[in-house]
């Protein structure tokens, strides 16, 4: 008789607790020191706004308590012009564990919640080419077409492409 195998559970993601701010801070630390993100204060990660979902120990190493991706959802005050939108930001995924598809789970699982939260566009940013958007249906657009309020913070200097995407 063979031993079956044990396969660790499929990856699923979940709203972080506020008290996940330190781990939200570590994972992100790599992609800021990089400049793949604009830096943040610790404190960032406890805003009261941004509802960060994660990805915990998808795999038996190193461990349930680790988290190996993340993104947040924030509610963009409205605009004049623009449906109820919404910022995906921060999207980090281990390096360790980059390629497996938890990016994907991420953006997908946050897609379900705008939609639960009634927005009715996202917009984003990166400095990467945005395939990852693009495969989730976002379009990339000037910056001139993205809600003002949010828009006028982006960094020139960093080079970022801005992707929008109807919900």
């Amino acid at each position: 008789m063979t031993a079956a195998l044990r396969t660790a559970p499929a990856p699923r993601a979940v709203r972080a607790g506020r008290s996940e701010a330190a781990a939200l801070f570590a994972l992100s630390a790599p992609f800021m020191r990089s400049g793949e993100l604009r830096e943040r204060a610790p404190s960032a990660y406890r805003r009261p706004g941004d509802l960060f979902l994660v990805v915990r120990g998808a795999e038996p190493e190193p461990g349930p308590d680790v988290l190996d991706a993340c993104v947040a959802l924030r509610v963009l005050e409205p605009e004049p012009g623009h449906p109820a939108t919404g910022l995906l930001h921060n999207l980090c995924v281990r390096s360790d564990r980059q390629g497996r598809g938890l990016g994907s789970l991420l953006v997908s699982a946050l897609l379900a919640q705008a939609r639960r939260s009634g927005l009715r566009e996202l917009v984003t940013a990166t400095t990467g080419n945005g395939a990852l958007f693009l495969r989730h249906g976002f379009r990339e657009i000037p910056v001139r077409a993205a809600p003002r309020s949010w828009a006028d913070g982006l960094d020139p200097v960093r080079g970022a492409r801005v992707f929008g995407r109807p919900l």
